[in-house]
């Protein structure tokens, strides 16, 4: 019998996207094979498909976001779902209303997919838990905790480069420490058995326990990036960042900044990927962001493939 999970059903299909941690390695697979042909909807004079015609998918964005909440918005729009985008942090919780009430209140509206980004680390857990029998829930990131569609974008995208995963080498540089991305990300590549994941970092940056997840840990970027297949490069979360953690913006370019000299440690033809937004001069130089090795904006591109996958898949479609 399959391992229960509060995003799976009892026969281990996928109800919700809560977390990476909790998926096979087969459910990682199909989640990005069903997102294949989606790449192509784009490019089609009608950017639409049926499969959530009908449907209303409500986007309840309790943290600010530009970019994730518009790529879930076109990937619900492609499937011809009726979009609903609340910014909840700006109305009902802000006049005192709890979760669960504004949670009651929405379920009134017949909802059929909750996609929830919170501040705090298991908000998407409780509003599934909540949720009415068929009511599906993605998380779109919470606290520190998870963000499981940019880690199935990021995997897409390596696949879609590296077409496998059995022989890569895959450095995550920068904040890890505060980055829900590379947890997310880490759980998502050793699942899919890559067997060189490393992360890179100040100390202050880097869990003291992350080696648990499977992860080397290396504190100098050039000798990290030695021989690497794939550098994912992660924003500085300074909004989440209590105390002095790093000396200065400029320092830490200095030490763990991606500069041409630093690539040049890795494959020649690695890749450079960033879940946006991008700060240059600060996690990355602008040559590299816009170099030949870097797949940044296909990354977006994809994105939007694998929200629609998901979707797809939670509502049985």
């Amino acid at each position: 019998m399959p391992t229960y999970h509060p995003q799976l059903t009892a026969d281990g299909q996928l109800k919700h996207l809560l977390s990476i941690d909790g998926l096979s390695r087969a459910h990682i697979e199909r989640l990005l094979e069903a997102a294949d042909p989606f790449v192509s909807v784009g490019d089609r004079e009608v950017k639409k498909v049926p499969l959530l015609r009908g449907k209303s998918v409500f986007n309840l964005f309790f943290e600010n976001s530009t970019r994730t909440r518009t790529t879930f918005e076109i990937a619900a729009k492609r499937l011809s779902a009726d979009v609903i985008n609340l910014n909840i942090g700006a109305s009902s919780t802000a006049k005192g209303e709890s979760l669960l009430d504004t949670l009651a209140n929405l379920v009134a509206m017949n909802a059929d997919m909750f996609v929830v980004r919170h501040s705090e680390s298991g908000a998407p857990f409780l509003i599934a838990q909540h949720a009415k029998s068929g009511v599906a829930v993605i998380n779109a990131g919470d606290g520190r905790h998870a963000h499981p569609t940019q880690a199935l974008l990021d995997m897409y995208t390596i696949r879609h480069y590296k077409k496998s995963f059995h022989n890569l080498s895959v450095a995550i540089v920068g904040d890890i420490l505060h980055s829900r991305v590379a947890r997310s990300g880490i759980h998502a590549l050793t699942t899919l058995g890559c067997p060189d994941v490393r992360v890179i970092g100040p100390k202050t940056l880097i869990p003291t326990d992350v080696h648990r997840m499977g992860v080397s840990v290396h504190h100098d970027m050039a000798r990290g990036l030695e021989g690497c297949d794939v550098v994912m490069m992660l924003r500085l979360q300074n909004e989440r960042m209590n105390g002095a953690l790093l000396p200065s913006a400029h320092e830490f370019f200095k030490s763990y900044g991606l500069t041409a000299q630093k690539l040049a440690r890795a494959k020649p033809n690695a890749i450079v990927m960033h879940p946006g937004p991008m700060n240059r001069g600060v996690e990355i130089d602008s040559p590299i962001a816009d170099g030949q090795q870097s797949v940044i904006l296909p990354q977006v591109t994809f994105g939007i493939a694998v929200r629609m996958a998901v979707m797809a898949s939670v509502v049985g479609a």
